[in-house]
């Protein structure tokens, strides 16, 4: 959708009946463009029959982790039981906040679920998130808590030596939380998830079907075990090499395996996989029909969130209803324009940006 279309969408929202004169004037241009732009409104389905009848906005409901990162980097050799001089930088992070905040910028409409405390570090994530466009009016704020956070010690080269996460909040995400929020979950296009949500809120979300399709991310090996008793209701799954073989219960040793690991996720009920493989590229499968991607030239600034954009580009394409033939190569190509970035997320991040790098860098 153009940014005119937006515009006009936006004014037709405040008043279903307005006239297209009336549009023109509002936004400065011939009455003739104003139906061109409601044609093709109407063609893209945004807008249905006389009247201006809107279709039902689809969205994308991410539920999984919020934290402060705190990255330490020290200006000289790090020294055991010593103080060294260095820098300290906190950005908002999180697994499931990053994909919410990358999906945004793709151009989907988000609504984003977390366990926040009631402190400075839950303002500063609510603040990233509504400058992305994510919407957080349904996160669970936990009165007197500290939100979760994530610190990681670096020495004078860049190697992390140290790190700590403090991320047991999510568990207040309970049962009874997840059914106090069924209405946006069952209202939703497609639901993503991670799995730093526990085992009862898995359990709780897939007490009953998802009529919309699920997507998740298994986070880590160690966290990916929560999945296994779910993966007959997952829809797409983004594992890296070592989650996936823990999940379908085969060795992964070789590109030779991509296939039997693949179809044993499929067997236990897993339509559509993109297995991560890093700097190495990815292996996608629907449905035992696979694809080898050899990874792009592209020039890595920094290899965190790439993952988040990742999963970001699948959902995206899953939303929009492209085949998943052709959300891969975009899912990828935005991999790779967060790798582009210091920070953790890409602020040119857009579906142009990415359409762009995919003309240059072609998987």
């Amino acid at each position: 959708m153009t940014e005119r279309e937006q515009q006009i969408l936006a004014l037709i929202r405040q008043d279903p009946l307005i006239p297209q004169q009336v549009l023109a004037d509002k936004l400065g241009i011939s009455r003739s463009a104003i139906a061109g732009h409601i044609m093709h409104l109407t063609q893209k389905g945004h807008i249905q029959g006389k009247g201006y009848i809107l279709a039902p906005e689809r969205y994308a409901l991410v539920m999984g982790g919020a934290n402060m990162d705190l990255c330490g980097v020290a200006d000289t050799p790090l020294v055991d039981g010593d103080s060294t001089p260095g820098s300290l930088t906190a950005s908002a992070g999180g697994v499931g906040r990053n994909i919410a905040d990358n999906l945004a910028r793709l151009g989907s409409r988000v609504e984003f679920v977390s366990a926040l405390g009631e402190d400075r570090w839950a303002e500063q994530l609510i603040e990233s998130c509504r400058l992305a466009g994510v919407g957080t009016e349904h996160c669970l704020k936990v009165p007197g808590a500290t939100t979760s956070s994530y610190l990681s010690l670096h020495d004078s080269d860049g190697e992390m030596r140290l790190a700590l996460n403090d991320m047991s909040l999510i568990d207040r995400l309970d049962a009874e939380q997840i059914e106090r929020r069924r209405g946006p979950i069952d209202r939703a296009s497609a639901l993503v998830l991670d799995a730093n949500l526990s085992e009862t809120a898995l359990a709780a979300l897939f007490a009953r079907p998802v009529e919309a399709p699920v997507l998740v991310d298994p986070v880590s090996q160690a966290k990916a075990h929560k999945l296994k008793p779910f993966l007959g209701q997952i829809d797409t799954l983004k594992p890296n090499a070592l989650e996936a073989a823990l999940l379908a219960g085969q060795p992964l040793e070789s590109d030779a395996d991509l296939p039997k690991v693949a179809d044993a996720l499929h067997e236990l009920g897993v339509p559509r996989v993109l297995l991560s493989l890093g700097s190495r590229g990815a292996y996608a499968s629907e449905n035992g029909v696979g694809q080898r991607y050899q990874s792009s030239a592209t020039e890595v600034v920094n290899v965190t969130g790439a993952g988040d954009a990742l999963m970001a580009g699948l959902a995206h394409g899953r939303l929009a209803g492209w085949s998943f033939a052709d959300t891969v190569p975009f899912a990828l190509a935005a991999a790779r324009l967060a790798l582009a970035t210091k920070t953790t997320i890409n602020a040119t991040m857009s579906e142009a940006a990415v359409r762009r790098l995919m003309e240059n860098t072609p998987c």
